[in-house]
């Protein structure tokens, strides 16, 4: 029986992109499998028997603890003697690669789902690649979250090509199509606008996520708010939290809060997502970097027209002009001409939404997903000497 370790900073990156990973491979191959993260009882408590757990305390950022936990990892490393540590996030990943190395386990499989020091500049820029380019150095195997991402990193010398793969279209463990059920979204658009006091019949764009500058949120609130002296009927749903310090404009974030077109339900649970998504006819993601984009995919489960950002990771979920809308990121102007676009051509936004539903079975759907995820596990775990 393989032993294999999967290592994130946090346990709401288990939950939401390793634990259902971890479930499949060990019912379909017979993998032991052991999570490690920061410490957190009640996510513990919810794994099944099956799956171990051990906690590992990693400070966020850069911190003096950083040994300590190295020296943790190699311990873990060292007793358990794992066929492969497979590490991801930007803490976890520079501990585990580095005890995992010393250790001299035989696999170790770096998940690069999104690369930190894109969008950084000067000497943070400078140090957080090269703490990148360790990592990937430390690993066997890299698994690239897209296409582009895996280019820009070969381009940034970060790996060669040939040391990196693409699983499927990229992405990490696709959408629960059972609980992002389409034949639901009647009833949960009903809901949920009825909440917000938001007509059946305005045309409603939504964001959801973090309600910050990286994310594009300036630029949307500035599009819609000279979308909205046109269109009587739009309305703005930002589902997610305002940061503080989130970089927007004071002004632009007391106009929104202020204005009668935009609504802002500040954080909702997670599980409710799929209901808010259901609330909208266009899903707007103009974010400046992103991993793969799940807000896309999720979206897509449920038929919603988007428009997202041509960068990597983001511009590659769908295809531009069929199943969403590309515009250029911290483009304002083109960005208002897209939302203006789609709600003039109603029946063209629908035909998005339909492209993306289909999109989304086709290539992202969970158990698609985690059967490709299966398959390449199969794959990396052949034979493999230390390097």
């Amino acid at each position: 029986m393989k032993k294999i370790c999967i290592c994130t900073t946090v346990s709401i990156t288990m939950k939401t992109f390793v634990v259902e990973t971890a479930k499949h491979l060990h019912e379909n191959c017979g993998y032991d499998i052991t999570l490690i993260c920061n410490e957190d009882e009640d996510f513990e408590k919810s794994l099944p028997e099956y799956l171990h757990f051990i906690p590992v305390h990693m400070a966020r950022g850069i911190d003096f603890s950083a040994m300590k936990s190295i020296k943790e990892f190699l311990r873990i490393f060292r007793e358990q003697k794992f066929d492969m540590v497979q590490y991801s996030t930007p803490n976890a990943a520079c501990y585990a690669s580095i005890a995992a190395k010393i250790a001299k386990v035989p696999v170790r499989l770096y998940c690069q789902w999104g690369i930190r020091y894109v969008g950084m500049s000067g000497i943070s820029r400078k140090i957080f690649k090269a703490i990148e380019k360790m990592v990937c150095r430390n690993s066997t195997d890299v698994r690239a979250v897209s296409p582009m991402n895996k280019a820009f990193a070969v381009s940034e010398g970060l790996y060669p090509e040939e040391k990196a793969v693409v699983v499927g279209k990229g992405g990490t463990i696709g959408v629960d199509m059972t609980r992002y059920n389409i034949e639901n979204k009647k009833e949960y658009r009903e809901s949920v606008r009825t909440k917000y006091g938001i007509g059946p019949d305005d045309f409603v764009y939504g964001f959801a996520g973090r309600v910050s500058a990286d994310k594009g949120c300036g630029e949307l609130l500035e599009a819609f708010r000279k979308l909205s002296d046109t269109e009587s009927d739009a309305k703005l749903l930002l589902v997610g939290p305002v940061e503080d310090n989130c970089g927007i404009s004071p002004d632009l974030i007391a106009w929104a809060k202020d204005s009668e077109r935009v609504v802002m339900t500040g954080m909702i649970d997670g599980s409710r997502m799929n209901e808010y998504y259901c609330a909208m006819d266009v899903l707007v993601h103009p974010t400046y970097r992103e991993g793969f984009g799940m807000v896309l995919q999720e979206a897509g489960a449920l038929g919603i027209a988007m428009i997202t950002t041509r960068i990597p990771g983001a511009s590659e979920v769908m295809e531009d002009g069929v199943s969403c809308v590309l515009v250029e990121p911290k483009d304002c102007t083109e960005l208002e001409k897209a939302m203006g676009m789609l709600i003039s051509d109603r029946d063209k936004c629908q035909q998005i939404g339909q492209a993306a539903y289909d999109r989304t079975k086709k290539y992202y759907s969970r158990d698609i997903m985690l059967e490709n995820q299966r398959k390449d596990y199969i794959m990396i775990l052949g034979d493999k000497t230390d390097e």
